[in-house]
């Protein structure tokens, strides 16, 4: 029923350079492509912050009836972590493609539909949840009016903002002949191959040098290393590397 281990759809925009040529490997992944020791140390921090931001909500609105009291700062906790974890947690797609000629790989980022999704029901259900209770009291009333209403703005500045979607999707499209490597690096703490290259931009008359993850799926970067060992110049060091690098 279910389909955990979908294929990403590539982006309908995408080329391939080599794609005249028969491919000899190729797979998704979504991957986190940054350090995320500081992306867990920056989500506790506002964790905490927030929490400490909830408790004094709790204790300024004292003349409030108790269920209004701690049903808003809850709201308040829920919709400010999941907006603070959407940041410092999101995944990038990648696409990874092998010739005889080079190797390119495509990275993406869709606009997070999901959040729409959560914030339209989070919502619906705040707003039962208060007119629940406003027949217990009706003082509650205003807030089934003001809580799920600014869900329900900040849900529709969101879907219909072009500017706000623009700003979430990211789109890159690399390729690169096997003789611009320089160097292959397993990474032994990550399931990542680091490749290193050296090239002239076109239209440029300076040498470019980089680096570039290669995300793998799990007990992948092995086979993938020995595959593109032949592929390299004789002179191209291939080592084992451990270093603190994003992991998807």
């Amino acid at each position: 029923m279910f389909i955990f281990n979908k294929p990403l759809e590539l982006p309908p925009q995408l080329e391939w350079k080599f794609a005249h040529e028969p491919e000899l490997m190729s797979w998704t992944i979504k991957a986190r492509n940054y350090n995320i020791f500081v992306a867990n140390g920056m989500f506790l921090f506002m964790a905490i912050f927030i929490l400490g931001c909830a408790f004094i909500m709790y204790s300024v609105y004292e003349e409030m009836d108790q269920p209004w009291r701690t049903l808003s700062c809850i709201v308040f906790g829920v919709i400010m972590l999941s907006v603070i974890s959407s940041m410092t947690h999101q995944r990038m797609n990648f696409a990874f493609r092998f010739t005889r000629s080079g190797f390119e790989h495509c990275k993406w980022k869709d606009f997070p539909e999901w959040a729409l999704t959560f914030l339209k029901w989070l919502a619906g259900v705040t707003a039962i949840i208060f007119l629940f209770l406003a027949t217990i009291d009706p003082s509650l009333l205003l807030g089934a009016l003001i809580g799920p209403g600014g869900i329900g703005l900040t849900y529709l500045s969101m879907a219909c903002s072009k500017n706000y979607r623009e700003l979430h999707t990211h789109y890159h499209h690399y390729a690169f002949e096997w003789k611009e490597l320089t160097q292959l690096a397993v990474v032994i703490n990550r399931e990542i191959v680091d490749l290193k290259y050296s090239v002239i931009q076109e239209g440029e008359d300076h040498i470019t040098k980089g680096g570039i993850n290669i995300f793998c799926k799990r007990k992948q970067k092995e086979k993938v290393a020995e595959f593109i060992k032949p592929y390299l110049s004789p002179d191209v060091p291939c080592i084992k590397i451990k270093a603190d690098v994003p992991q998807y």
